[in-house]
């Protein structure tokens, strides 16, 4: 059995390499996003995966969400899903689609969690950082975590830079079980 995430990896990858090939991935990535953010709902998935209604009937319904600016290919996407009961993989083929669309821009994803929410201000200066940093954009995700008690810890990738208070106590905690602070 394929490992979460390998099914909607591949199908990113190949409406990725269409995307590019046709030119249209800013389109594409607007569309799946659209589409995946309205599928997230398992509900709504089950019903437009009901095998009374017809396969046609349930094209149109979720392509009609997009409007008249639908591209064929997202609608050939969302048919052969449909067809092969992988409707429930669109968010998440949207969310690796964003991710290949980030890396081919040179967008470098970051998830920054705060004690409490950042003001305007600190996420401009924290973005700022990030940028001289990473030598690139930042797209940069907020999060919320009030047991960090204050500062922040930010996520690039595999590396954790851990600038919370939590962070800080729990690394002088182990330093004094090691003893490395007694003089």
């Amino acid at each position: 059995m394929a490992r979460p995430g390998t099914i909607a990896r591949r199908y990113a990858e190949a409406v990725f390499e269409l995307a590019l090939r046709d030119d249209s991935v800013e389109s594409w990535l607007e569309q799946l996003r659209a589409l995946g953010g309205a599928l997230g709902d398992p509900a709504l998935v089950r019903r437009l995966e009901d095998p009374k209604v017809p396969v046609d009937e349930r094209l149109l319904a979720v392509t009609r969400s997009l409007g008249d600016g639908a591209i064929p290919q997202v609608s050939n996407l969302v048919g052969l899903l449909l067809r092969r009961g992988r409707l429930d993989e669109l968010p998440s083929i949207a969310r690796e689609f964003g991710r290949l669309y980030n890396r081919h821009e040179g967008i470098v994803e970051v998830v920054a969690t705060s004690a409490m929410e950042l003001d305007e201000d600190e996420v401009a200066a924290l973005r700022m950082r990030l940028e001289q940093i990473t030598t690139g954009r930042v797209e940069l995700e907020r999060r919320v975590d009030a047991s960090l008690l204050g500062g922040v810890q930010v996520r690039l990738g595999d590396l954790l830079i851990d600038g919370s208070v939590r962070g800080r106590i729990e690394r002088l905690r182990a330093r004094l079980a090691e003893g490395s602070l007694i003089p």
